[in-house]
This record gives C-alpha cells, sequence and structure tokens, in this order.
C-alpha cells in the first residue's frame, strides 16, 4: 500500500485500530480517517466502533453514496472498494458485528437517530443508513418537495388537451410520446425517461409547443420556459435539439416564436451562483425562479445537493420537467436522483386510476398500466418511460437491451449470432495484450475519420473538420492504463503518422488535432465538453474551430486531445461510429452502467474491444448506490 493511502503515515494512527486497518486495506482514504477522528474528539466518543461508521459515512459520498448502510457495508465494499490492491481479501478484515454497531453508533453523541429527532448532530441514523448531516438534509428534502409537486391539483383538462396534442404529435409519435406530453401538461411534476433515440427531445418540443397554444387560445402569455442541463455542453446540444425538432412540428405563430428563441443554460447558471459561495444560490426557496416551466436535460447526472438546491427553487405553481435516462452512468458525485424517481416505473407504468384515466382521455390512447392504489404516493402519476427506439434497430438494439436487462448471455449472443451485422464488431481481445493486426478495425475507423479531419483541417475548413471528428470517437472506461484515454490517444497519433506521409504531432498545436475543452469559458463560450480542431488559417497560422466559431490557441488554457475519451464525458453525446475499448474484467469502473452508455453512444456502428470475461462482467455489475430516496417517494413497497 502506497503512503498516499496510509493514514498511518499521515496521521499517525495505530496500525492495529479499526481504521488504521481498513486504511491500510485501501478500503478508507486519509481523508475519511482524519475526518472521522476529528469528529470524536470533538464530540468526546473514543467509541472505536463510531469512528469507524463515521469514516464509512465520509467515504460514501466521495464513491457516489449518499448514506452507508451499516448491515450491508460490506458486501458493498467488497464491490466498491475504490482505493484497495486487487488482491486483497477485504472478506478478512475486521468487520464489526451489525446489530452492536448499530447500538454503538445509536448511541454517539455524534448522532441523531431517525428523521423526527430534532437534535443537530453531524451524524443522523435512519434505520441503519447512517448520513453526513447535510446529505440527510437534502435527500429529506428533495423527497418532501418532490412529493409536494407530485400531489398538487393538475393543469389543464384532458378534453382541452386532446386537440392540441393530436394536432402536435401527428401520426408518427407513439402512445407512450403522447401521454409523456400530456403528462407533462397536465402535472406539477413529471419525468420523461428513456433510452438514446426514444423521441425524449421531440416529445420536450411538443410539450412546449402544447403549453405555447394552450396559452394562446387562452389569452394569456406565453409560459416562461427555462431549459437546462448540468453541464454546458449538454445544455447546447438539448438547445439545439428542441429548435430541431422544433422545425417537424405543426406550430402556430407563437408557439414557434418561443421554441425558436429558447436558449438552455447550466443548471448552475441558472439557478445564478452567488460570487461567495459556488454551492449558494441566487433563486432558492425564498426568492423563486421567475420560470412558469423549467425543463431538466440528462437528469441523471444532477448530484442529490444540486437537485435540492433546484428544486427549492422552483415555483410551487410551475411546471417541472425531468428529461433522462436512468440506466445510464449517474453523477460523479453523490446520487442517483433520477434512477431514483423513476423506481419502479422503470419497469412499466405506474399510476394511480384517476390519473391514467385523465391522460387516457387527453391522448385518446390506452397504454397498460399497473395501477396503484390511491392512497399511494402520487410520484408515479407523472413519469413516463420511453420504450420505442427510432433511432437503431438490429444487433445495436439488442445489445443495448441486453446489457440494460442485465441478461450477459443475450448480450454475448448479440454480439456474435450475426456477424453480417454491419452495426457490430466484436473483437474479443484482452486490449492491454493485443497484438499486431488485432485492433485493426479500429485502427481502420480512426484513420478513415483522421484523414478526413486532417485534410478539411489543411484546407481550413473549420465546419468540414468537425463535422468529421463528430462522426466517430474511441472510448474508454480509465483515463490512464493501457485501455485507457491517454494510451488511446498516443495510439491513434501514431497510427496516423504511419497511414500519412507528411502528419505530424510534433507541437502542440498541430493541423488536424482534435481538442476536448475540460474547463467551462464563459467568455469564450466554451463549455466542458466542447470539441474542436485546430485548422489553418492564412497567413501561415492556426485556429481552433468550435461550433460557436474560431478561437486563437494561445486563448485556449484547458483543452486536451480527443481522438479518444472516457465514457464518463461521451455521456449525452452521440457518434455515428463509436469503438469501445474495455479494461480487463476487475477493473472496478467496468459496470452495466458504463458499458450501456458506451455502446448507446453509437448511432450506426459499434466496434466493441474486450474479452468475453470484461463484458460478462460489466452486465453483471449493476452500480448500486446507498440512499434512501426511492423509499422515501415510493415507500417501502418500492
Amino acid at each position: 500500500m502506497t503512503a498516499t493511502l496510509d493514514a498511518g503515515h499521515v496521521l499517525g494512527i495505530h496500525e492495529g485500530s479499526l481504521l488504521g486497518v481498513f486504511n491500510r486495506a485501501g478500503v478508507l482514504a486519509p481523508g475519511d480517517v482524519h475526518v472521522a477522528r476529528r469528529l470524536a474528539r470533538l464530540g468526546g466518543d473514543d467509541d472505536e466502533l463510531v469512528a469507524l461508521a463515521t469514516a464509512f459515512a465520509v467515504r460514501g459520498p466521495r464513491v457516489g453514496h449518499v448514506r452507508v448502510d451499516l448491515r450491508s457495508v460490506r458486501a458493498t465494499t467488497e464491490r466498491e472498494s475504490d482505493e484497495g490492491e486487487d488482491e486483497i481479501d477485504l472478506e478478512t478484515l475486521p468487520w464489526p458485528d451489525p446489530a452492536p454497531w448499530l447500538a454503538s453508533v445509536a448511541a454517539s453523541p455524534l448522532v441523531a437517530a431517525g428523521d423526527d429527532d430534532p437534535a443537530a448532530a453531524p451524524l443522523r441514523l435512519v434505520g441503519s443508513g447512517l448520513y453526513l448531516d447535510r446529505y440527510w438534509r437534502d435527500e429529506r428534502a428533495v423527497a418532501a418537495d418532490l412529493l409536494a409537486r407530485a400531489a398538487a391539483p393538475g393543469g389543464p383538462e384532458p378534453g382541452g388537451l386532446a386537440a392540441a396534442i393530436g394536432r402536435m404529435v401527428g401520426d408518427d409519435g407513439d402512445g407512450e410520446q403522447r401521454w409523456a406530453v400530456a403528462v407533462g401538461a397536465m402535472r406539477g411534476l413529471s419525468v420523461i425517461a428513456g433510452g438514446p433515440g426514444t423521441g425524449k427531445t421531440t416529445t420536450v418540443a411538443r410539450l412546449i409547443g402544447v403549453l405555447a397554444e394552450q396559452a394562446a387560445t387562452s389569452g394569456a402569455d406565453p409560459p416562461l420556459v427555462a431549459l437546462a442541463a448540468p453541464t454546458g455542453k449538454a445544455a447546447m446540444r438539448m438547445q439545439e435539439a428542441v429548435r430541431a425538432a422544433a422545425g417537424g412540428l405543426d406550430l402556430g405563430p407563437a408557439a414557434w416564436a418561443q421554441l425558436e428563441t429558447l436558449e438552455a443554460s447550466t443548471v448552475h447558471r441558472l439557478l445564478r451562483p452567488r460570487p461567495d459561495n459556488a454551492s449558494r444560490f441566487r433563486y432558492h426557496r425564498r426568492n423563486r425562479l421567475p420560470h412558469d416551466l423549467v425543463i431538466v436535460d440528462e437528469t441523471s447526472m444532477l448530484p442529490l445537493w444540486l437537485m435540492a438546491r433546484l428544486v427549492e427553487a422552483v415555483r410551487h405553481d410551475a411546471r417541472l420537467v425531468f428529461v433522462g435516462d436512468p440506466e445510464q452512468l449517474a453523477s460523479v458525485e453523490a446520487g442517483a436522483v433520477l434512477g431514483d424517481i423513476v423506481g419502479p416505473a422503470s419497469q412499466g407504468l405506474r399510476m394511480r386510476a384517476e390519473a391514467s384515466e385523465q391522460v387516457a382521455r387527453a391522448t385518446g390512447v390506452a397504454l397498460p398500466v399497473e395501477p396503484l392504489p390511491p392512497a399511494d404516493p402520487a410520484i408515479g402519476d407523472g413519469i413516463v418511460v420511453l420504450r420505442t427506439n427510432h433511432r437503431f434497430a438490429g444487433a445495436l438494439a439488442s445489445l443495448a437491451a441486453a446489457i440494460r436487462s442485465g441478461d450477459a448471455d443475450a448480450a454475448i449472443a448479440s454480439l456474435t449470432e450475426d456477424p453480417d451485422d454491419p452495426s457490430v464488431r466484436w473483437l474479443p481481445i484482452d486490449v492491454g495484450g493485443a497484438g499486431a493486426g488485432e485492433l485493426d478495425p479500429i485502427r481502420l475507423l480512426a484513420c478513415d475519420a483522421g484523414t478526413r479531419v486532417l485534410d478539411a483541417a489543411r484546407d481550413g475548413d473549420g465546419h468540414a473538420a468537425l463535422e468529421a471528428l463528430a462522426s466517430w470517437r474511441i472510448l474508454c472506461a480509465h483515463r490512464n492504463g493501457p485501455a485507457g484515454v491517454s494510451a488511446w490517444n498516443a495510439r491513434v497519433e501514431q497510427w496516423l503518422s504511419e497511414e500519412i506521409s507528411d502528419f505530424s504531432s510534433d507541437g502542440l498545436w498541430y493541423l488536424g488535432r482534435p481538442v476536448i475543452v475540460t474547463r467551462n469559458d464563459y467568455g469564450l463560450r466554451l463549455f466542458n465538453g466542447d470539441t474542436g480542431v485546430v485548422v489553418g488559417r492564412e497567413p501561415a497560422g492556426v485556429v481552433a474551430a468550435f461550433d460557436q466559431g474560431p478561437v486563437s490557441p494561445s486563448r485556449l488554457s484547458a483543452v486536451d486531445t480527443v481522438y479518444s475519451m472516457t465514457v464518463h464525458k461521451a455521456q449525452g453525446s452521440e457518434f455515428d461510429s463509436v469503438a469501445v475499448v474495455l479494461p480487463r474484467p476487475t477493473s472496478r469502473i467496468l459496470t452495466r452502467e458504463l458499458l450501456y452508455t458506451a455502446v448507446t453512444r453509437a448511432r450506426r456502428r459499434l466496434v466493441l474491444a474486450g474479452t468475453e470475461e470484461a463484458v460478462r462482467a460489466a452486465v453483471a455489475r449493476p452500480i448500486s448506490r446507498a440512499s434512501g430516496l426511492t423509499e422515501r417517494l415510493w415507500g417501502g413497497g418500492a
């Protein structure tokens, strides 16, 4: 174990203590141990069991959990230990017995017990779940706000919506999309969920059109609409997609004018961060947003704390619509909020009878619904999951469905059953030890696209260079290592130098270099995730071409090369052709959600490089984030 992971070197703790043992095993980082010891001193509690529980509660948000469940943490940590060596057997660690562990924690002055305990304490124990107080408060506030919004009286009567929905959706919309539009128009809280190609953005455009035309018909002002997403790149994609979708709708002048001019922003910019505190905002519970309709795309990327700030800032009488895919990777911070909200509705519509009957009258379409008893929470009344894929079919669609359902045998079958299907090519190899020629399909893809990028860059044609770059990407689970982004960027540059006689990657700003922005720059209107290409400019100079326009390289302070990128960075993007490079099956990053997200970035063609063991390991390893939000929203039967 390296010194950077060993709190014994940093803090001088006894190596035989519980904190020392779990730190040296790579389960607890020095920061987890330091906070636990500091709280123990402040609270006057020297119980080792309490200190260990505190350290796990601190560790939880660092690895994505909202809380730590002390009854199941042993099994969870076996799957998710994020800093230990692979050869360490976590089963041999001195795990406390849950019953006395919970008793010690409940008796500690550092801990308030239950949701109703008014005591102020740094930790909160609810059942067997231990929270840092901040995360407990955020989770409880999100649940209360969403349930209140879900239970509020609906909007327009079903009969008044039927004609508008029929005209806006037309003959090409499926029943699920009609229901999603109706639910968004009728309820204060709605969720439009679904995978890539299921029509989420088109449904959003139709919803805005219906509400704008309803307002015009009644003589009211058009609704003030906010489009937002977790990242600047996702916000720009949403803005462009909604405007493009509007072009195919039967819109009146008022609705068209509104959709044509809509601008999206990040959730942070929508809420207006305070200059003195980046996690506090101008808009909050006592100063609400002015918008009548707030639509948030890529909601799966929102962490719990930001969801809490957003929900409290939306007016009680405004509509709040969440859009996203709950099967994709969740936020890199704590929480899997969209998945928690959708809950059992991911398996089929879950609405109370009155709500589903209203939607059926508004759409003229009856869909199968698993009815909820009238007394159940109203959260399910506003959730529609779109399942019909309008973008890809064949082996690519089958593979995505198999991964989503956790069926490893079906996933392997999708990769092998139809070798003539051009949409999927499987290279069943260990990428780290791949020999000459085994990676040729990826090399051909990279060299074809790279040549087109370079030709356009030499011609000074930024638009063509960006189009060529946007047509393909290599996606990796890791940044470093043999299957990581750094290695693959270097590999592609080597391939291009071998393929193109006068290609050179010498220098930082070589012609044809694809770049990705790694930090928001509001002055340049460039956002984390935006991509560009270095192109020639007369006389004898270069610029970095972006969709927003050309930028002098001297003004770019945070960019990386982007022949390849991590799957996390690619979330929300789509490419015609994608090569996915899997790490070895022991990688802790390799999960079902990561593989599903990677595969569904491809519109037409996928090349998947990785062993059968790696594919099966990913499909069998769903991300499980400890949270109480689903139970708070849906009740104990969820």
